[in-house]
């Protein structure tokens, strides 16, 4: 009997309003994001750019890593869809990926043309300080770390996200180190002040 219940630990719970919530929220995630690119194809016009950075391409491949880690296998459907357990972990998906993808879109709205999958700097390229960008610097990675916890929530895999999280912070350094270089070339101490006023991002904290 202990064995079966170490095993049922590691193996994870969930329960099917909270897998039902989460596939809602990553197809929305889908259709956001393929309704932004389509909306910028600009971004895909290499004569719009005035440069591109391979190292925020593979901080894209190691964020990816991150969201493989958090999910896995070996998660079971054995909570009672009707039981609090599984209520509660729907309601905390339903929260954070909604969160999320109010986010993501938001920014992406504030960015414009200027919003881009890897790091680059269009020609007209303007510093973006409204709408979300206010709050944080990077609002669209604390958007992805987000959904990250969600999937970890809704699979029933907290634990997980002691790998998952790491992995995912060091990607995101990669990319934003080499975002934060290309702002600091083309905006200068316009983007230091900016940087000094503004958290990276939680507001305030972090």
């Amino acid at each position: 009997m202990a064995r079966r219940h170490a095993a049922s630990t590691m193996t994870g719970a969930a329960g099917l309003p909270g897998l039902a919530v989460l596939a809602t929220g990553l197809l929305l995630f889908a259709v956001a994001l393929v309704a932004v690119r389509w909306q910028r194809r600009s971004d895909r016009d290499p004569r719009r750019d005035a440069g591109r950075d391979l190292p925020s391409m593979i901080g894209i491949a190691v964020q990816a890593l991150a969201f493989v880690a958090v999910t896995g296998s070996g998660t079971s459907v054995k909570l009672d869809p009707l039981g609090a357990p599984a209520l509660i972990a729907a309601a905390v998906t339903a929260i954070l990926t909604g969160g999320a993808l109010a986010l993501f879109v938001w920014s992406t709205v504030a960015l414009g043309d200027d919003w881009s999958l890897v790091a680059r700097m269009r020609q007209d390229h303007r510093l973006v300080t409204h709408g979300p960008f206010a709050w944080v610097r990077h609002p669209i990675y604390t958007a992805l770390g987000t959904v990250v916890i969600a999937i970890a929530v809704a699979l029933g895999h907290p634990a997980r996200l002691g790998i998952a999280l790491p992995v995912y912070a060091l990607g995101t350094w990669l990319r934003i180190r080499s975002e934060e270089r290309l702002l600091h070339t083309t905006f200068g101490a316009h983007y230091v002040a900016y940087a000094t006023r503004v958290k990276r991002f939680i507001p305030g904290f972090l």
